[in-house]
């Protein structure tokens, strides 16, 4: 059955682009693939072209793009099905654009989403474990976005063709491996830091001060001037970016900080409060609201999240995210089976499955110099419940709202 789902994903690949009159040999089309960091580092990409005066057409988890227009992603895919992807292009290409930046996943991957697009470039940012019930196995994920690269290096018909790779991700090698050396471009936070940062990142504003966001801008920068662009050019497009939304956005920072983030791997939570953690007084006091998605996906990921925001927050709310078909309370209850051994007297450890209650009640622990961390749904519309049913959502929205009420 696997095997006839394959043979069906890619014929429709193929019909798409042959509907479409195989766009994307008209335009040059990066493709960014990894766990973490795509979307901001489509953003960073898209951001230093458009100020050297490219006009790039853009596609991902947050946005669709093409020159002047762009429309939210509401589909709940960053990667959608190949004929939305080829007549992304085709309008791509009809607007006069020079530049598609798409965002390809390991499930768009097992879909051939990515077939019959002829890649100009294709760019890692890293690897952690995720989708592993949907792969089977964390070598099996890294295998399809692995695949990605091979397809590029053997079938794509554009030259030269190039590929960026985070040369400190455990995974590089696997990268690599399949890609020809000789067009091979490698980037990491600390080359970014040590060759062009000149040791600090404060120049470029608070968006970057993180380890993850050095990272994507690490990526960005490797692809900015293989395009032939300065770094004086990339310099100031990093200082005048404001970040993307639901990525580390901070909702207000007087009196106290409200952060929305989209984290929702164990890694990303603990760069996060890492990050907001190095920002905060001695004293000072983290309050954290997270949950974790259901519909079986990852449940691996729940109790270690649990036990990072036991480890960071002074005071931790596990709420509702995406339940899917799931109980809502069995997945709160599996993220809080992460508090286990954490008994610090002077912290608080609450189950609220209402998510607007939840932020309500981490809003007013706080107090002045304190930060508030909202994780899980960063920009999203929607939060899925049970048979297929969405129930509208704004998490910014939610916040201003219940700041507006405590002021009445």
């Amino acid at each position: 059955m696997r095997f006839l789902k394959s043979i069906y994903h890619f014929f429709l690949a193929w019909v798409g682009a042959l509907l479409y009159g195989f766009p994307s040999r008209k335009i040059f089309v990066l493709g960014v693939t990894g766990t973490k960091g795509k979307s901001t580092t489509l953003e960073l990409i898209n951001a230093i072209l458009q100020s050297s005066g490219k006009k790039t057409a853009l596609i991902s988890s947050i946005r669709f793009k093409i020159a002047d227009d762009t429309t939210k992603n509401t589909s709940g895919m960053s990667m959608p099905g190949r004929f939305a992807l080829q007549r992304f292009l085709r309008k791509a290409v009809r607007a006069g654009c020079q530049y598609a930046l798409v965002e390809v996943t390991s499930q768009g991957i097992l879909q051939h989403r990515h077939r019959f697009i002829d890649f100009d470039a294709a760019l890692f940012t890293n690897l952690h474990p995720e989708h592993i019930e949907a792969h089977g196995s964390f070598e099996n994920y890294r295998a399809a976005k692995v695949s990605f690269f091979e397809d590029v290096a053997e079938r794509s018909g554009k030259s030269p063709k190039r590929f960026f790779i985070n040369e400190a991700d455990k995974s590089a090698q696997y990268f690599s491996a399949v890609a020809d050396e000789a067009k091979v471009i490698y980037f990491s936070r600390e080359s970014f830091i040590r060759k062009e940062l000149a040791g600090g990142a404060e120049v470029m504003g608070d968006w970057i001060a993180s380890d993850f966001n050095l990272e994507n801008a690490a990526a960005a920068s490797a692809f900015a001037e293989s395009q032939g662009i300065s770094w004086e050019k990339i310099q100031q497009t990093f200082q005048e970016f404001r970040g993307v939304p639901g990525r580390l956005e901070y909702v207000r920072r007087d009196p106290f900080a409200i952060i929305i983030d989209y984290a929702h791997t164990p890694d990303s939570l603990e760069k996060v409060y890492q990050r907001i953690k190095q920002n905060l007084s001695g004293r000072n006091k983290m309050f954290c609201v997270l949950g974790a998605a259901g519909g079986g996906r990852d449940k691996w990921k729940r109790p270690a999240m649990g036990k990072i925001a036991a480890d960071y927050c002074d005071g931790v709310i596990v709420t509702n995210e995406d339940p899917y078909d799931e109980p809502p309370d069995e997945i709160i209850n599996e993220v809080a089976g992460g508090f286990s051994g954490a008994y610090d007297s002077e912290k608080e450890f609450i189950k609220i499955t209402d998510r607007r209650e939840a932020i309500r009640k981490a809003i007013s622990m706080a107090r002045k110099g304190d930060a508030v961390i909202l994780t899980g749904k960063g920009s999203e519309d929607w939060i899925h419940v049970a048979r297929g049913k969405k129930i509208p959502w704004n998490e910014k929205k939610v916040v201003e709202e219940t700041l507006n009420g405590i002021s009445e």
